[in-house]
This record gives structure tokens, C-alpha cells and sequence, in this order.
């Protein structure tokens, strides 16, 4: 994919400080996700014609500029900003598709009146900070428009006196600490030093803020030391091979996976249960002859392999609906299905085995004995029942004949 194609990009937390070339690069874009950064100034914007989204949260911005160009934008937030210049919003008259506004935790939102003149400035706002803009309320608004805005011009006026005298106070924070940097980065901060200037009060202005982030990243790129300058025990190594060189087996990201050997096709087939949505960037594979290494979000899943593999041969597939990484390694030599060697039979099995086969003898003895004969059968149980008959009728003189 080609960056001037991107129509969506999130660029939070990066310690951003000025936009410069985005509108030449990514023309196309519709939404633009910069919060928490430290942007001071918007600029450079004017070219993205598609924009509709911008979110602007916790940055050090101090007034809404340059964004009368951006004709599509219907969504603005600039919460936990620091904007006191409330009239700045005067210039977003003209972006005639902007439906929802966000300016909560500015300055400007202590102002008395604040809500009433953004509704009676913006009449095509639907929404502000995430309460709907009434009808009658808009009414009200313009109906004491001029009122409504000399009283916020008196207060945006103090507020600006207020925040002169602010920055001159903590300008020194940034200018010192810039001055330090690279001392600082030669020799270790003080812990209990550090300690001190993070439990100490500070005001809430962009200096301080500036000054946050950059002993955060300062932090960051001394290793060994967390953001308060005390030293970190750091995690020793992930030890994939033995001392003789040997690969080893290692699951650092604990993730399912199954090894299979594949007779059919002369391969192994390694299927590991990537997560879905997880950017394929973040994943790699490495094939070697007796092992294979996928690496997931920097770390390692290393497996050894029993027979030799064609690196050259082998290839990796990502399935669109699991996002299950599928590696292929085919074997250097033809493999045949290995079969298990055949159990010895068992005393039980001979004496049972002894046992058919002495049944299986008579019958075979009975099937081949004397033919059956039914009419003499039959003879022979005429004879046996005529005897039966003589023992059974004995003739009794006394008894007088049956007349």
C-alpha cells in the first residue's frame, strides 16, 4: 500500500511538536489522530480537502488557526488543550460541514457566556462537547450576540495577561533543560534529584508539559533507568542456543502453535496462532536447515526441527480470517511414514489364541462326521414309541371289558 493512499492515520503519543509534510504526502486522508502529542501551532493542513476528522487532544495548542481550507472537516476535538483565545473559533465559520465540536478542559471554558457564543458563532454546530445544541438555545445566543462577545473579549484579555506572566515563569524549564540535555546524557541523572522534581507541584501550562516529555524521552534513551532516573534491573537475554551451538526450543511470546509433520507433501507444517488483528509488520520468519524462528512483536518463538529443511523452498502464509501464520519447510530428502514395530503377543493372547483354535478343530471334526438322515430318524422313533406303548397297557384280568 502507497502512504497517498492512506485515508486514515494515528499518530498519538509520538512527542510530535510541528506538522509539516502530511498534507503533500497523504491528500486523500479523511481522518487524522494526533492526540498527546506537543503540537503548539496548527498549520500545514490546508491542502487536505477530504479531512473530516481531526483529534487535537492533549497538546499545548493556544488557538484554532488554519483550518479555514480543510472543507470537509465535520468533527473537531481539542479537549485538554490550552486555548484561551475563544474568538479564534471565529475562523471556522466557513467550514460549513462541521457538525461536532470538542473544547473541553481549555482555558476558554471558564469564561462566563463560553457555551452561548460558540453556538451563536457557529450555526451549524449540532453538538458541543458532547451536548446537543437546542434550538431556543441558539435563539437565546444570537439574540445577545454583542453582549455575549465584549464580555468574553474582556475575559479572553485577562486570561492573555495571566498566561504572559505564566510562560515567562516557566519558560526557564525548557530553555535550561534543553541547555542540559546532552550533560544529562553523559552522566546519570541524580535519583533522589529526579524523585524531588516529580513529586513537586507544577503549574498546568505547555511549558510544563514540554518539560514532562522530554525527561520522559531523555529517560528512554538512557537505558537502565526509568523516568524518575533510578537504575532498572534489566531482563537478562532470551538464550537460543546452548553453548555448543546447538538451536533451542523457545516460546517468549507464549503463543499456541502446532508442528506438524506432513508425509504427503515431504514437509513440515508449522501453524502458529497469531492474533488477528495484529500487523503483519510486527511479524517475521527465519527458516534454517534444523530450525525455525518466528519473531512476534520482538520476540521469539524458536523451534527445533528433527530432519533437515530446504530454507530456500520453505514460505510463510498469513490466513485472512484467523490471522494464523502458516509456515511451510519441505524436507531435503524424501521421508517415508514411520510405523511402529509390531507387539509380541502376550501369555494371555497364546492361551486364548490355543483356546480358538481347538474350537475351530471340532467344529471342523463335526461338519466332516456321518451325514444326517432324516427317514431313519424317523424309524427309529416309531419303534422306540411302540415300546413304550406295550410297557405302558398291561392287561388286568379283574378288570370287566369296556362294553
Amino acid at each position: 500500500m502507497q502512504i497517498g493512499s492512506l485515508e486514515e492515520i494515528s499518530l498519538h503519543q509520538e512527542d510530535i511538536e510541528k506538522l509539516e509534510y502530511l498534507q503533500n504526502w497523504c491528500k486523500d486522508l479523511k481522518i487524522l489522530l494526533l492526540h498527546n502529542n506537543l503540537i503548539s501551532k496548527i498549520e500545514n493542513l490546508g491542502k487536505l480537502k477530504k479531512l473530516e476528522y481531526i483529534n487535537f487532544s492533549q497538546n499545548n495548542i493556544e488557538k484554532v488557526e488554519n483550518l479555514e481550507r480543510c472543507e470537509s472537516l465535520t468533527k473537531l476535538d481539542f479537549t485538554l488543550n490550552f486555548i484561551g483565545e475563544l474568538t479564534s473559533i471565529e475562523s471556522l465559520k466557513n467550514n460549513m460541514h462541521l457538525k461536532d465540536l470538542y473544547l473541553t478542559g481549555n482555558p476558554c471554558t471558564d469564561f462566563d457566556g463560553y457555551r452561548a457564543y460558540v453556538v451563536a458563532t457557529l450555526p451549524q454546530l449540532e453538538t458541543l462537547d458532547g451536548e446537543e445544541v437546542i434550538v431556543s438555545e441558539r435563539i437565546v445566543a444570537q439574540q445577545n450576540y454583542g453582549e455575549i462577545r465584549a464580555d468574553i473579549v474582556r475575559q479572553q484579555n485577562d486570561y492573555q495577561a495571566f498566561r504572559k506572566k505564566q510562560r515567562e515563569k516557566n519558560q526557564w524549564k525548557v530553555d535550561k533543560w534543553m541547555e542540559e540535555k546532552i550533560v544529562c546524557c553523559k552522566k546519570p541523572s541524580d535519583p533522589e534529584q529526579m524523585s524531588e522534581y516529580w513529586n513537586q507541584k507544577s503549574e498546568h501550562c505547555p511549558e510544563t508539559r514540554v518539560d514532562i516529555a522530554l525527561r520522559k524521552r531523555l529517560s528512554r534513551e538512557r537505558p537502565g533507568r526509568d523516568t524518575w532516573g533510578n537504575e532498572q534491573t534489566l531482563k537478562a537475554p532470551v538464550k537460543l542456543f546452548s553453548s555448543d551451538g546447538r538451536p533451542l526450543n523457545v516460546n517468549q511470546p507464549k503463543i499456541p502453535f502446532k508442528l506438524e509433520e506432513c508425509f504427503e507433501e515431504n514437509c513440515y507444517k508449522l501453524d502458529v496462532a497469531v492474533y488477528k488483528h495484529l500487523d503483519s509488520a510486527l511479524i517475521s520468519a527465519d527458516v534454517q536447515p534444523s530450525y525455525v524462528t518466528v519473531e512476534i512483536k520482538k520476540k521469539i518463538l524458536q523451534l527445533v526441527l528433527m530432519e533437515e529443511v530446504d530454507p530456500e523452498a520453505s514460505f510463510a502464509k498469513r490466513s485472512q480470517t484467523t490471522g494464523h501464520l502458516l509456515v511451510t519447510m519441505p524436507w531435503v530428502k524424501q521421508i517415508f511414514k514411520r510405523t511402529r514395530r509390531a507387539e509380541l503377543p502376550s501369555p494371555q493372547k497364546n492361551r486364548e489364541n490355543k483356546e480358538n483354535d481347538a474350537t475351530e478343530t471340532r467344529r471342523e471334526y463335526l461338519e466332516v462326521g456321518e451325514t444326517f438322515d432324516l427317514m431313519k430318524m424317523l424309524k427309529i422313533d416309531e419303534t422306540k414309541r411302540k415300546l413304550k406303548e406295550q410297557k405302558t397297557l398291561i392287561d388286568d384280568p379283574e378288570v370287566p371289558p369296556l362294553m
